[in-house]
């Protein structure tokens, strides 16, 4: 009984993360492009979609499906925003795909159970998602500093300035997408629960 318990929660989470790295994917189409200088940036529900892995599979399988993702798309499958293959990771922006990972382990981690009144627990979904934010910001600025600075050689200001008004045109759009998934995992969390039992 309890290896065919086991067994079909390994099922349930092996489609659970496949299923929510197919949405990541498709996020990555649904995308306005900001006509930011001298590059321009790009706002995609990629985001929304990785705070649902991590607010509603957890810390582990979240982070998992995201890492699913960033991995199908650096074999060569398009499904990154421009494109795929292993040559993205020489774009400046890919410290954000690897801010991904983390931030759905970190909103896995943070968000908790779903033994909680309504209001003390979205205030926890929240704050996860909004730590999630944080990180996911960090390592995509932290990367794309690295990468003018030290591979393209040049100025380290000047790498760190794209990153920082890249960042302000898209953080505030980011930041309304923690509140629509963390409402939205409110609800979803305890069905999602009891299909995994």
């Amino acid at each position: 009984m309890t290896q065919t318990r086991n067994r079909k929660m390994r099922t349930i989470d092996i489609v659970l993360c496949g299923l929510f790295a197919a949405l990541i994917a498709v996020g990555a189409f649904i995308r306005i492009t900001i006509p930011t200088e001298p590059y321009p940036f790009t706002f995609s529900l990629q985001w929304l979609f990785v705070l649902l892995a991590g607010l509603l599979l957890g810390a582990k399988m979240g982070a998992m499906s995201v890492a699913a993702y960033v991995i199908i798309g650096l074999a060569g499958v398009p499904v990154f925003v421009h494109g795929g293959g292993p040559q993205y990771v020489f774009r400046a922006g890919f410290g954000f795909l690897l801010g991904f990972i983390l931030a759905a382990f970190v909103i896995g981690l943070l968000a908790g159970g779903t033994r909680q009144k309504a209001g003390a627990a979205l205030l926890r979904l929240m704050l996860a998602a909004l730590a999630g934010l944080v990180v996911y910001y960090f390592i995509g600025i932290a990367y794309y500093y690295f990468m003018y600075s030290c591979v393209l050689e040049t100025p380290a200001e000047w790498g760190l300035g794209i990153a920082i008004v890249g960042c302000m045109s898209t953080f505030l759009p980011d930041l309304g997408l923690c509140l629509v998934a963390a409402l939205l995992s409110l609800r979803l969390r305890p069905a999602l629960e009891r299909a995994r039992i």
